[in-house]
């Protein structure tokens, strides 16, 4: 499926070049400029998109940044504010007077706490629990007050006051995530409250706030976003309109002025195509064609020149001369054809090696594209299984012959690829060629391996060593694929139950094969090793009369560590 994904966008590719190409051809100076515009203004349009974009992207990453600030700055607040209350009535424990009933005392804390703290919307208010789970202070939910609720849980099973109480009886205290009734909309809703005992009373001590009020604070944020982008978008609008109508004007008065020089020049040519008259440059105003006027008067006045000369010749030497002048021309015609013979022999030969490879595409394509069709509407046919495995199995030599044409003067991008999914797409590619020939492919890959790497070189190293692999194994046996990590190293191995490789350094040459009657150009397994060779992948080939293994050994730390993060 990726090869047929690949293959009509190439295809597309060459149709629309081929499309601007006749455009073109024929056209005039005013046409080309307004197509100029029209991409300009196309260009402008998608850079602006990106723009918006980005910012958009920006923001995300920026909210989360001030949600995790807002909900640490309020926990802080939470930390601050429970201190000082424990301060308060460490305090007021430590200078108690030791003849007033200790339960007045309490009463006494309790209450000025209750009328100290707190925020006018109801909330951070300080709330008072002994470890039994007894409320001893709620000023918002004053009928609480002396009711235990130590198995209070919330709607998702928190155990509240358990286990705030649990978290204060820690040095540090703690928090706790939870929810809870709010009391300015009377509806439940997320809250992180912080914890910290008074151990000579047993008393747990703590306040909280509602977290609500960060997602007020990021739809504020994003409403000036959004505002600031309205505003941006306004503004690139009316610059594009003012580009647009500049760039028209601009046309029609350069297109003016290069059709009255045009025209100037048209008229001079006229005239001296009969009398040879020379340009006059002083009713040439642009610079570029003043240029061209002092060669073209040179040619008149050499062509004019020549032909006096060739007249006064004529006169005395005319046999003579028409005769020298055959002779050479007899020489000149035989070695201008010998030497345009050879040029062509060369230039045909790349040419049709060029041209073959891109005719080969189109019906490819169009024969696997039917095919698929087939399958849907009819199912799958046996007959028809054979010929996808052919198609696939040229498709595969066009790769490589493509390949062997771009390789010097193309320069394939390395990206982060997923080789454990690549992989399966390939295997899923040549199963019908494996079944075709009487093998199953086997595959042990392990999840989840990324490489940084060509993705049209690592097809080259994948895709060859599945055709050989295929066409050399023993018919009816399987056909194995195992990846791997290994330390620092990413293995994969081929596996085949088939003639022993008497030399496994030979058969990474050029046009050789192990065995000629299997068919092939002999140029897969050489492609592969000068890949592997410019990647630094170690290649090794193990071959006995029992099995074969090629295996590549690929280094992880060719990653990219800024693509990754």
């Amino acid at each position: 499926m990726v090869l047929k994904k690949v293959n009509k966008f190439y295809f597309s590719i060459f149709t629309q070049l081929e499309n601007i190409i006749i455009y073109f051809k024929n056209k005039t100076i005013a046409s080309i400029h307004v197509v100029g515009m029209l991409i300009m203004l196309i260009v402008i349009i998608i850079f602006s998109t990106i723009v918006a974009y980005k910012e958009y992207q920006n923001f995300d990453v920026e909210a989360k940044s001030i949600q995790a600030e807002f909900i640490q700055k309020q926990k802080d607040t939470l930390v601050f504010d429970t201190t000082r209350v424990l301060k308060f009535i460490n305090n007021a424990y430590a200078n108690r007077n030791t003849e007033t009933d200790e339960a007045v005392l309490k009463k006494q804390i309790l209450h000025a706490i209750e009328e100290l703290y707190g925020r006018p919307d109801g909330t951070g208010y300080i709330f008072v629990y002994d470890f039994n789970g007894i409320v001893l202070s709620d000023p918002i939910q004053r009928q609480n007050i002396g009711k235990n609720l130590y198995a209070t849980t919330d709607t998702n099973g928190v155990m509240v006051i358990k286990d705030l109480i649990d978290v204060s009886r820690k040095k540090e205290g703690g928090f706790v995530e939870y929810q809870w009734l709010k009391p300015t909309t009377g509806a439940l809703s997320p809250k992180v409250s912080y914890a910290k005992s008074f151990e000579p009373w047993s008393w747990m001590v703590g306040t909280g706030v509602y977290l609500d009020e960060v997602e007020k604070h990021i739809q504020t944020q994003r409403n000036i976003l959004k505002n600031r982008l309205n505003q941006y978008s306004l503004k690139m609008v009316f610059l594009l309109v003012i580009l647009f109508v500049v760039g028209i004007i601009g046309i029609i008065i350069t297109n003016r002025i290069l059709k009255k020089e045009i025209s100037s020049f048209s008229d001079y040519f006229k005239e001296a195509s009969s009398t040879y008259a020379m340009i006059d440059e002083d009713n040439i105003r642009l610079s570029e064609f003043k240029k061209m006027v002092h060669y073209i008067n040179a040619m008149i006045s050499v062509i004019h020149q020549r032909k006096e000369k060739l007249k006064e010749l004529n006169l005395t030497l005319e046999s003579k001369v028409a005769q020298k002048t055959k002779d050479l021309s007899e020489k000149n015609i035989l070695l201008e054809k010998e030497k345009d013979f050879n040029a062509s022999l060369v230039k045909a030969q790349d040419s049709f090696i060029k041209h073959s490879i891109h005719e080969i595409n189109t019906p490819l394509a169009v024969i696997m594209t039917h095919i698929d069709l087939f399958k849907m509407k009819e199912g799958e046919n046996r007959y028809l299984t054979k010929i996808e495995a052919a198609s696939k199995i040229i498709s595969n030599i066009y790769e490589d012959l493509s390949y062997m044409v771009k390789k010097n003067r193309f320069v394939y991008t390395k990206k982060r690829l997923n080789i454990s999914h690549f992989l399966e797409e390939r295997i899923d590619f040549f199963s019908e060629i494996a079944l075709g020939n009487q093998h199953n492919i086997i595959a042990e890959i392990q999840n989840d391996l990324w490489l940084y790497f060509s993705l049209e070189e690592l097809q080259r190293i994948i895709d060859n060593n599945l055709s050989n692999a295929i066409k050399y194994a023993n018919k009816g046996t399987d056909v194995k694929i195992i990846l791997k990590e290994e330390k620092e190293e990413i293995v994969l191995n081929f596996l085949t139950i088939s003639p022993k490789i008497e030399d496994t350094e030979r058969i990474f040459n050029a046009y050789e094969r192990e065995n000629n009657v299997r068919g092939g150009f002999g140029l897969g397994l050489e492609i592969v090793y000068t890949i592997c060779q410019k990647e630094n992948v170690k290649i090794e080939v193990q071959s006995d009369d029992d099995m074969t293994v090629f295996s590549y050994r690929f280094k992880k730390e060719g990653l990219d560590e800024s693509i990754i993060a």
